[in-house]
């Protein structure tokens, strides 16, 4: 596949509708993780632009900054810490309307105003987190809660 993305300027769900099949016919071709990851990241800011994107990879019992796409950010993480952490620990996605709010949040950057992590679960363990990270309050919804999922549950059997 070229390594070129079409997607239309419809709404949010139908850009994730239409990055999805170019997203995984990019990748399932891959047996690099990072080079996966990678694409994955940059497919997702240029796609729509957030603010940060990328993956936190459960390494030694702590998260380590893997491939992303923006300012430069923590490089680790420890498990219950901050939303990325939070994720982690109890495995389920987390959507952060404003960050500030965020009982122990991280501020990798000043900049970050709303985020939303996906954990990456294979052989039902925690392997990692996606992390998407906005300049805007409240920029994530229920769209971005179930397409992401979609993709990193679909991810979670690449990798």
């Amino acid at each position: 596949m070229s390594e070129n993305l079409s997607i239309s300027s419809g709404s949010k769900a139908q850009k994730y509708q239409e990055l999805i099949p170019q997203l995984k016919a990019l990748l399932i071709g891959e047996k690099d993780q990072i080079a996966n990851l990678a694409n994955f990241v940059a497919a997702l800011k240029g796609t729509f632009g957030f603010f940060w994107v990328g993956f936190y990879l459960v390494k030694e019992n702590e998260l380590v900054l893997g491939p992303f796409q923006g300012p430069i950010a923590c490089t680790r993480i420890k498990k219950g810490k901050g939303v990325c952490g939070t994720s982690w620990e109890q495995e389920k996605t987390m959507l952060v309307p404003d960050v500030d709010q965020f009982p122990g949040h991280i501020a990798c950057s000043s900049l970050s105003k709303s985020e939303i992590v996906v954990p990456i679960i294979k052989n039902k363990e925690v392997i990692g987190v996606l992390d998407v990270d906005s300049d805007q309050l409240n920029d994530f919804d229920e769209v971005d809660e179930k397409y992401l999922n979609e993709l990193c549950q679909w991810l979670s059997s690449i990798i």
